[in-house]
């Protein structure tokens, strides 16, 4: 999860966030999919950790690189 920053100067309900009301200054963690949906808000929220850019590694990942290093060799 990123979590960003409200920078605003009164006290918002965030409908995305369970109608949670976060105060001034304050910080939330949102989820990563929607990061930028709120740091491009550039007046009301500030980015305090971005999304972690690494991708799980899942079966099908796996399969795909043994795939690849079965053909090399």
């Amino acid at each position: 999860m990123a979590r960003v920053r409200y920078i605003g100067a009164e006290p918002v309900t965030v409908p995305e966030l369970g109608s949670r009301t976060v105060q001034p200054d304050e910080m939330v963690e949102v989820p990563d999919a929607r990061f930028d949906g709120y740091v491009g808000q550039t007046a009301t929220w500030e980015a305090v950790d971005e999304p972690k850019t690494d991708q799980p590694v899942t079966k099908k990942t796996i399969a795909a690189k043994a795939a690849s290093s079965s053909k090399e060799g």
